[in-house]
């Protein structure tokens, strides 16, 4: 196996890591999950770049004989950005305590001051960052702001 088989190796158990947690694990840490709330895509032009340019080296793996393994691991690396960024569901997952954006746990306590801009993006500041949820549905912000008023 040549050094380049060990870094697809590497980065296909990452991403297959990070896509069993977000769909399975996340759900089950800290809690009864008390809402979950689809968000919007973001990023889909990259992830459009990347598994082009992934299709170009199984291209050029393909014309200049490669190994065959170095094709399957590329393959199922493609199919893992594919699924990741265009088929699963980003979500928004609220808990007792606080809650999972983007795999990152927050606590209710760490939010400072709330906003909802005029294009229905929901800002929250926290004490260094700012977060931008952009919600799937509209309707799903007023299920927010119930949650978070009847958790303080």
């Amino acid at each position: 196996m040549s050094l380049t088989d060990v870094v697809l190796v590497v980065f296909i158990v990452l991403l297959l890591g990070w896509a069993i947690y977000d769909e399975f694990v996340m759900d089950r840490l800290k809690g009864k999950t008390r809402l979950a709330i689809p968000l919007l895509r973001r990023n889909r032009i990259d992830s459009t770049i990347f598994v082009f340019l992934v299709g170009i080296l199984i291209y050029n793996n393909v014309t200049h004989h490669g190994t065959a393994v170095t094709t399957w691991l590329l393959s199922a690396l493609a199919l893992l950005a594919i699924y990741i960024s265009w088929i699963r569901q980003p979500k928004l997952l609220f808990k007792n305590e606080g809650f999972f954006l983007a795999g990152v746990w927050i606590l209710y306590s760490r939010i400072k001051e709330m906003n909802l801009s005029e294009d229905g993006v929901l800002v929250m500041q926290l004490e260094q960052r700012r977060l931008l949820i952009r919600v799937k549905n509209i309707d799903d912000l007023e299920k927010i702001y119930k949650l978070l008023v009847s958790s303080q």
